[in-house]
């Protein structure tokens, strides 16, 4: 009993470190743009987490940094425009990439840890971009058409894929991979270096 009481004790200070990592990186990554957007640094923490504390403290990982977005104002462009579509869109995007990089991870933990951790890793950007561009086209297509044609672009199409998820995405995909097997070592130390 004191085992699991200790175990669970362990598992909530975790949640709450990561918790606190996720909204300061958050703020600091609003400063860091490409394009429109901020970058993401907020999914490694989402990730170890996630490893550490399980699926579902990915998924709250990933609904703080929902939040964070919202009550930045990284998200304020679509809050102009359809404020219930943004909240959803921004919400839905951050919880299932956090949910998706744990489920990965717990699927592949016992396999290889390596392994699992670069497949999270690449998993949460993934998923965060995929619900970000479906939700944008769903929701806010005309609005990016006019954006895309006011820049340049061909098509509303070209303009979301290149002009506002393009580098955005790579990079905050590059930095997970990259940093893979640093996520590895703390995602070890914080299982008592199994």
């Amino acid at each position: 009993m004191e085992t699991k009481k200790q175990f669970s004790t362990r598992k909530l200070v975790l949640i709450a470190l990561f918790t606190a990592i996720v909204v300061v990186l958050q703020y600091l990554g609003a400063f860091i743009r490409f394009g429109p957007f901020s970058i993401s640094l907020v999914l490694m923490p989402i990730v170890v987490g996630a490893a550490l504390t399980g699926v579902f403290s990915g998924g709250w990982l990933g609904i703080v940094f929902g939040l964070i977005v919202l009550i930045s104002g990284d998200a304020a462009a679509f809050m102009a425009i359809s404020p219930l579509a943004a909240i959803v869109i921004v919400m839905l995007k951050g919880a299932l990439a956090g949910l998706a990089a744990g489920a990965a991870y717990k699927l592949l933990e016992k396999k290889s840890k390596m392994l699992a951790v670069i497949i999270a890793a690449a998993v949460c950007p993934i998923v965060n971009t995929g619900i970000f561009a479906l939700g944008t086209y769903i929701f806010f297509m005309p609005t990016i058409t006019e954006w895309g044609t006011a820049a340049g672009f061909a098509s509303g199409a070209a303009f979301l894929f290149i002009g506002m998820i393009g580098m955005n995405f790579v990079i905050e995909l590059a930095i997970n991979i990259i940093l893979s097997p640093v996520i590895v070592r703390l995602v070890q130390f914080g299982q008592g270096g199994k």
